[in-house]
């Protein structure tokens, strides 16, 4: 689910007055120089793609949390990772917390797309992808005798966790990644907010599948 921005009447009056403060400066500067022009509307939309993908991670937000909605002898666990899945370690840990209790295990991979074709709500091709990645997920898991179901989230994690949690009541989420230095998701600090955010115990897997091709 996408963010609205324009949550109250102040602040869709205050996007009307920006928007067109945006045309204005950008019609101005080509009226000098078409060079100009194209760096401003360069400049300006950065500026507005930078500030839309921050705007999540400034907004205060209550906890969430999470009633456990299976039998007394079952987990379920949420698992959120895009290329990590099939990783040992992360099959690893899934087999450890399913020991003596009936386990449901949840895959959500998010879609994730570029800034540029987000806000222009180009997402075929993202969820595309993470529809493939998502069953050679399943596929693997299941060879390592972990049945699970998934499905393809939002491109930003945090919201994609929070989508699934909406349906499936999890007993704790396992995030998956790649290691600090390959991972996106460590770099926007993503385990730390979803820690803050979800009232749900959280597991950090760190997946090394070696160097990139």
């Amino acid at each position: 689910m996408a963010r609205n921005p324009l949550r109250s009447e102040a602040e869709a009056f205050r996007f009307v007055l920006l928007t067109a403060g945006y045309f204005a400066l950008i019609v101005a500067a080509s009226a000098l120089d078409r060079w100009a022009g194209l760096a401003v509307f360069l400049l300006l939309t950065g500026l507005a793609l930078w500030r839309w993908t921050r705007s999540g991670e400034m907004e205060p937000r209550e906890r969430t949390s999470v009633p456990h909605r299976g039998d007394d002898d079952e987990r379920r666990i949420l698992v959120v990772a895009n290329e990590t899945v099939g990783g040992r370690e992360l099959l690893d840990v899934l087999r450890s917390k399913a020991e003596g209790v009936r386990e449901q295990v949840l895959v959500v991979t998010p879609a994730l797309n570029s800034p540029v074709r987000t806000w222009a709500s180009d997402e075929d091709g993202a969820r595309a992808a993470a529809q493939g990645r998502l069953e050679a997920s399943l596929a693997r898991l299941a060879r390592d005798g972990i049945q699970a179901r998934g499905e393809v989230g939002d491109g930003d994690p945090l919201q994609a966790i929070e989508d699934a949690l909406r349906t499936f009541g999890a007993d704790e989420i396992v995030i998956s990644t790649h290691p600090e230095g390959r991972s996106n998701w460590l770099e926007r600090n993503v385990v730390a907010q979803a820690r803050d955010r979800f009232d749900v115990p959280i597991t950090h897997v760190v997946v090394d599948l070696g160097p990139p091709a």
